[in-house]
């Protein structure tokens, strides 16, 4: 499971250090693709392919399941990690979650988020007891 935050920078060539708790539990290759919310979402390779099982079973012939579809997946590239424990972002991923050199990765459970700094800092929770609400409504209890 993912969990925490992390901050590092993303280097002139495009490289970001992986927090090394996160690659210990992603393995030698992972998938990085658009996230919501002006995010990047990294998957490991199990967690991508539950995706890919989920995404192949929408029904193409919708419009917005074509678009949902191509969303995720036109983004999405593997990945590694060098000796340093660097990765590439991808020009295009970067340009999606607008990553400029402080970046913020956070776990969230079955995946890790990646976030410009200036946009995770700009997060508001204020509205935690409304969400908390939903949340039951759900099923979820803390």
């Amino acid at each position: 499971m993912f969990m925490g935050e992390y901050n590092h920078i993303i280097d002139a060539k495009g490289r970001t250090i992986v927090p090394a708790k996160f690659r210990e539990e992603l393995g030698e290759n992972f998938v990085i693709t658009k996230g919501f919310d002006g995010c990047l979402y990294i998957y490991d390779s199990k967690g991508w392919e539950e995706v890919e099982n989920k995404l192949k079973e929408l029904p193409m012939t919708s419009p917005a399941t074509r678009k949902f579809v191509r969303f995720f997946m036109s983004g999405a590239t593997v990945a590694d990690v060098d000796k340093q424990g660097r990765t590439l972002l991808p020009q295009s991923l970067r340009n999606h979650a607008e990553l400029k050199k402080d970046v913020v990765f956070i776990g969230m459970a079955n995946k890790i988020e990646i976030w410009s700094k200036e946009k995770w800092d700009a997060c508001d929770y204020s509205d935690m007891d409304e969400i908390t609400a939903q949340m039951e409504e759900l099923g979820f209890r803390v």
